[in-house]
Order: structure tokens, then C-alpha cells, then sequence
């Protein structure tokens, strides 16, 4: 089993957005074999706690474009790490503090990378 064609078309939506606010490392991964509840990860960065929220708020309102909401929010109070959930696909951003800690790459390092555009993935 892998990732739906609808899973990908949504990771790629949520990681534009997320590129369009400066995000950093963002990163995509296949876990519908590891996991029954969800089929992709998006990973991305940002510097401080502001920035993770404006990442988060253009993602919501990107995917919000397309008629899709999340089914769970948590951590959009604190900053640090908010996990948006839409079923399919579970959006992680992360200050960058968090993500070094908790090195979501690591864990999940078995499954195959989604790809993204170039326009996404390049550092700036």
C-alpha cells in the first residue's frame, strides 16, 4: 500500500503554502505501510514561534482553498510544535529547537520520501 494520489496532491498544497511563509527542511514521508491512521507526513521548520503560526495559518487556509479541514489541531496555542491532522495526511511544524529534539526524520527514516517541487525543497 502506499500513499493515495489524494494524499500527495495535499502534502504538496500544505508544503507550497508552507515554502510561501519561509519555512525551512520540509519534508515528506510515505507512512501508509507503518501506519493504518494516515498516509503521509509533511515536516517543516521555522525560526521562531511566530513564524511556526503564520506557517501553520497558510497551510490551514491553502488546504481550507481546496474544502479540506483539519479533523484535529494541537500545539497552535504554544508555537513550538502544532500537528494539523486531515485525516490522510498529519502536517507537523515545528520551531527549529523542536525539531532537532525530536528528529521526526529519524523516526520515520524507513519510509520511502514523498517527493516534492523544486520550488518547495529548495533552501533559501
Amino acid at each position: 500500500m502506499t500513499a493515495s494520489d489524494h494524499a500527495v496532491e495535499l502534502v504538496t498544497v500544505a508544503a507550497r503554502a508552507a515554502s510561501d511563509k519561509l519555512a525551512q527542511q520540509i519534508v515528506a514521508f510515505d507512512v501508509s505501510e507503518q501506519l493504518a491512521i494516515t498516509d503521509a507526513f509533511l515536516i517543516a521548520s521555522a525560526g521562531n514561534d511566530r513564524q511556526v503560526r503564520s506557517v501553520v495559518e497558510a497551510v490551514e487556509d491553502a488546504l481550507r482553498e481546496i474544502d479540506v479541514k483539519p479533523i484535529r489541531r494541537e500545539g497552535h496555542r504554544e508555537g513550538r510544535w502544532v500537528l494539523l491532522d486531515y485525516g490522510e495526511i498529519v502536517v507537523h511544524v515545528q520551531h527549529e529547537e523542536e525539531r532537532q529534539f525530536y528528529a521526526l526524520e529519524r523516526l520515520w527514516r524507513d519510509c520511502p520520501a514523498i517527493a516534492l517541487p523544486a520550488d518547495v525543497t529548495r533552501e533559501r
